[in-house]
């Protein structure tokens, strides 16, 4: 179990709950969908497994508190929302380099990693250049880097394909993929549910903040297609 995230509840009025006394454990070695409409509570547990906000109940990531051990549990984590925010007055190496001092990563390995990642998706020969300067698809991918480079046990990400061309999504799989077969854990929201059901080896589906599906992707599918199993959930708890 790399994630137990146990009675999590958030409302933001103290009256409507955007999570309600979720409860889910993961194991590591896997790319977990979890799916849902704009609203459902997606964006609110992301937040909150990442410790951005405060919530009742608790979470634990790779065995530590995120609220009493805050320090532990984000030092293996990268956390990559819908819409990034990043320093932009700064270039592209010295964000990387900033993020890099951030998770105390070796100067070498630092290198290394940087050089391997911005080559892979192209943006090493503007890295000298204001964050500023970048379009919004290189920014996605200055931060996805910047997640990468203390290579984390467990990502967190909230649509992380949207913005990127087709060519940086497939390498964006396969980094996954192979980050995966190290036991790391990919959890990311998502609202193309294609994606979800070709790359996903697990699918959570929330629904006013209570998980309403939940397991093994070809398991919650069976026969029939997500996007289908989705609208018939979510038609069925209105």
């Amino acid at each position: 179990m790399i994630m137990d995230i146990q009675h999590v509840t958030k409302s933001y009025d103290q009256k409507t709950r955007a999570v309600d006394d979720l409860n889910l454990t993961i194991d590591g070695g896997l790319i977990y969908g979890f799916i849902g409409h704009n609203g459902a509570g997606k964006t609110t547990l992301l937040r909150s497994m990442a410790g951005i906000i405060d919530f009742e109940g608790d979470i634990f990531l790779n065995g530590h508190s995120i609220k009493k051990e805050p320090l532990k549990a984000k030092k293996n984590i990268a956390y990559i929302p819908d819409n990034p925010d990043v320093y932009e007055s700064l270039t592209g190496m010295e964000y990387l380099d900033f993020m890099g001092d951030v998770f105390g990563v070796p100067q070498k390995k630092r290198e290394y990693l940087i050089e391997m990642y911005t080559t892979l998706f192209e943006i090493d020969d503007v890295l000298g250049n204001p964050i500023a300067s970048y379009s919004h698809g290189m920014k996605q991918k200055v931060v996805i880097i910047g997640a990468l480079i203390h290579e984390p046990k467990i990502m967190l990400l909230d649509e992380p394909f949207v913005g990127l061309d087709p060519k940086a999504s497939h390498q964006l799989k396969e980094i996954f993929q192979s980050m995966c077969d190290d036991g790391a854990l990919i959890f990311f929201s998502t609202h193309v549910l294609e994606v979800a059901e070709k790359l996903c080896d697990k699918v959570a589906i929330i629904k006013q903040g209570k998980i309403v599906a939940n397991g093994d992707t070809k398991e919650v599918i069976k026969d029939q297609s997500l996007e289908h199993i989705f609208l018939e959930l979510i038609k069925e708890k209105q």
